[in-house]
């Protein structure tokens, strides 16, 4: 690893004149398990490193009835875990958190990290999509706001400017009757990054499906949300092969990506198991039921 420099701003201006003013040469620095995992490997050799330890508008967790969940960029994934606040509000979203890598990962990696690295084989991405969320980055200039979708823009690439930070992601309020669930795929018990993961959120009366978001995530260069499927799920009575269906249109609409982890077919027949125990287990079905096997 090269020698560097470690500024310490304390505002989110400073922070982004510094980005803006070192260019390639810097890297902004959060929890780092990322950043010092490339330094050590000289994938990344920066001369400087922005910590954005000190920025207090990145921290914090809070909820509004009206306006919904707001995780600081700078909390951890134990943080997001183990927050009363969204176990109450959104249990998907800490049960996916209390997933995400492994303890020492949890416990020093923050959110506003992990989608600034942009990882297609990590939990975050996928299960904030299904949850409509948006990530709000700020610089010198002011604020803007973008959808997940938005904001992740390709293989390990963001729309993040080179002067700009996250600065807190936002979770919609719920509907009344809307629940979620996050499966994913490991290859091996010890491995820690899924190979195909389905996040799905639905409003449901019993087994009536009134309306659904589904993603598919780690199996794919960037997460993907399924309309075809959630369009076939509104409006039905859900049973076992509705989920074998919406399974078989999820695996049919996305484009898996192929590496020494796993083949793109491979990861499909994946994601289309992923996708029916995901919706099997949001409805209490019993996946053996019915026709499909």
């Amino acid at each position: 690893m090269r020698d560097f420099d470690y500024l310490e701003p304390t505002t989110i201006d400073e922070a982004s004149r510094m980005l803006a003013d070192l260019g390639d040469e810097c890297r902004a620095i959060a929890g780092g398990t990322a950043l010092m995992l490339g330094m050590r490997q000289r994938m990344l050799t920066p001369t400087h490193l922005v910590s954005l330890a000190h920025l207090q508008p990145l921290r914090g967790i809070d909820f509004d009835e009206r306006r919904g969940l707001r995780i600081g960029a700078l909390s951890r994934h134990a943080d997001v875990a183990n927050s009363p606040i969204v176990r109450a509000h959104y249990p998907v979203l800490a049960s996916m958190a209390s997933r995400v890598a492994n303890p020492q990962v949890r416990n020093q990696g923050t959110i506003g990290g992990n989608l600034c690295y942009a990882d297609p084989s990590t939990d975050p991405p996928g299960c904030l999509m299904a949850l409509d969320a948006q990530v709000v980055l700020g610089s010198s200039r002011g604020e803007r706001v973008l959808s997940i979708e938005e904001f992740l823009v390709d293989y390990y690439v963001t729309a993040l400017e080179p002067d700009e930070m996250v600065i807190e992601i936002r979770v919609p309020p719920l509907q009344a009757g809307t629940s979620g669930v996050y499966s994913r795929f490991l290859r091996t018990a010890a491995e820690h990054r899924p190979l195909a993961s389905v996040a799905l959120i639905a409003r449901r009366e019993g087994a009536l499906c009134r309306e659904a978001r589904i993603a598919v995530g780690a199996s794919t260069p960037i997460p993907t949300r399924l309309r075809r499927a959630e369009a076939f799920l509104e409006g039905r009575t859900v049973t076992a092969d509705i989920a074998a269906e919406v399974a078989d249109i999820v695996a049919a609409d996305i484009e898996p990506v192929s590496d020494t982890r796993g083949s793109a077919d491979f990861r499909r027949d994946m994601a289309r198991i992923v996708a029916r125990r995901t919706v099997a287990e949001l409805f209490g079905l019993d996946i053996n039921e019915g026709t499909r096997q």
